[in-house]
């Protein structure tokens, strides 16, 4: 990490934190009695919350194969990091191609305690860690031009995060500004929550994060679709995660029965 990063802020554990309940889905340590209860309360009204957790994360993994070993992409800019879970998404860009470069970004400090994690990298390669709020893209670009080339092809991701971001607080700015941003090539990976396959689910589910203090927004299909605006998308376009490219599957165990309600996708700037 560079020296110019804010000073870690106090961590809340008073109440929930979706990056925190998202860790507990995944097995993961680094949450809060809190965050457990919360989880534990999702999980009770949709019992495969924690599959569906796995399933964007297996997304992001089978994106980031696809965008090194058949595009070319050697740079990446994850927005909305979360704290971090093996194999990270530099892990599966460098063990193709030692020279990727890839910059996370989150305004958790909970994330950047644990960025020590993620700075390790190949050193062919490079990778950084950013401290910054979505909602403020073009802070994101400046300091994300210390480490990537914008005149080169960059992957954008934005996985699980705009279901954080109604409309309202700038969420299809914050896209644009970013895409406007990327040279030709480029391009954009996207997850994002939908109520189109579970309404009844996933209507508990948000309910249950407003109590906790958490406001998600479920997008439809042309929504979702619609965020993709003016790139090309890649086959087979915006479809349920766990339905996008199964064959680059590594390392990932059954999911069980039932749909996956986030719509994943890439789409290319031309």
């Amino acid at each position: 990490m560079t020296g110019t990063e804010p000073a870690v802020q106090r961590i809340d554990t008073s109440k929930p934190h979706p990056a925190r309940v998202y860790d507990w889905f995944l097995g993961g340590k680094d949450n809060y009695p809190v965050d457990e209860q919360l989880g534990r309360q999702i999980r009770s009204l949709d019992p495969g919350a924690p599959r569906t957790a796995r399933a964007n994360r297996w997304f992001m993994q089978r994106a980031t194969r696809m965008l090194v070993r058949e595009s070319g992409i050697r740079q990446f800019l994850d927005v909305g990091t979360g704290i971090p879970t093996e194999p990270n998404l530099h892990q599966i860009a460098q063990s193709t191609a030692p020279d990727a470069r890839v910059v996370y970004v989150d305004n958790d400090p909970i994330v950047l305690a644990h960025a020590a994690a993620l700075l390790r990298g190949t050193p062919e390669g490079a990778t950084e860690y950013l401290q910054a709020d979505a909602r403020e893209p073009l802070t994101i670009l400046q300091q994300a031009a210390r480490v990537l080339d914008f005149d080169r092809p960059i992957a954008l991701s934005l996985i699980a995060l705009l279901h954080f971001i109604p409309d309202e607080d700038g969420a299809r700015e914050l896209v644009d500004t970013l895409i406007d941003a990327l040279a030709p090539g480029s391009c954009l990976v996207l997850s994002a929550m939908t109520a189109d396959l579970e309404p009844e689910k996933v209507a508990r589910g948000i309910a249950a994060y407003a109590a906790g203090g958490v406001r998600l927004v479920a997008r439809s299909h042309a929504e979702v679709s619609s965020i993709f605006k003016g790139l090309e998308p890649m086959d087979p376009g915006i479809v349920s995660v766990s339905e996008w490219h199964p064959e680059l599957a590594e390392g990932e165990t059954p999911l069980g029965e039932g749909p996956v309600s986030l719509y994943g996708g890439v789409g290319f700037k031309v």
